[in-house]
């Protein structure tokens, strides 16, 4: 009767350790294409929140323009370059033109770009109010528009 002294690893054994390695690996790329996702949706917001703290400083700015903002589609009237003269209803549809491209070049298009970015007025209001939204396309889990809304007052001098 002789006894055989085994060594090393089964067939079996290696192929049990590997599955669970393959499981684990696949846990960890789950959690790195979350993460991406996440950091994605983070930046977008971030560009959002950013542009419109732009347009309100626009706004703040230009406090006469009232109406104009809301009603205001862009348009290019060289009112900072050309050191043109331009009125509050003018420099109201440059800053909206300066803005849909900050928009277009940081954020995905919502449908057309008159939609991604836009402005109502509330002249009711003591002091006047202007309501900013921002939205962008992006993937989310209920199929809603990811949008940024900021209300801001404005004292028009």
């Amino acid at each position: 009767m002789t006894k055989r002294k085994l060594q090393g690893f089964s067939l079996v054994e290696v192929l049990i350790a590997l599955i669970i390695m393959s499981v684990g690996m696949l846990g960890i790329a789950g959690l790195y294409v979350q993460s991406m996702q996440a950091g994605r949706t983070s930046m977008l917001r971030h560009h959002a929140v950013t542009l419109a703290g732009d347009v309100a400083d626009r706004i703040r700015a230009n406090p006469t323009a009232g109406a104009a903002y809301a009603a205001a589609t862009g348009t290019n009237n060289n009112c900072v370059a050309q050191s043109t003269n331009c009125n509050a209803a003018q420099m109201a549809a440059n800053d909206i033109f300066v803005w849909q491209a900050q928009a277009a070049s940081f954020l995905p298009v919502f449908g057309d770009s008159s939609q991604q970015v836009q402005i109502t007025h509330d002249a009711t209001t003591n002091p006047q109010t202007y309501t900013i939204v921002v939205r962008w396309d992006e993937p989310t889990p209920d199929g809603a528009v990811p949008n940024y809304t900021v209300i801001i007052p404005v004292n028009p001098f």
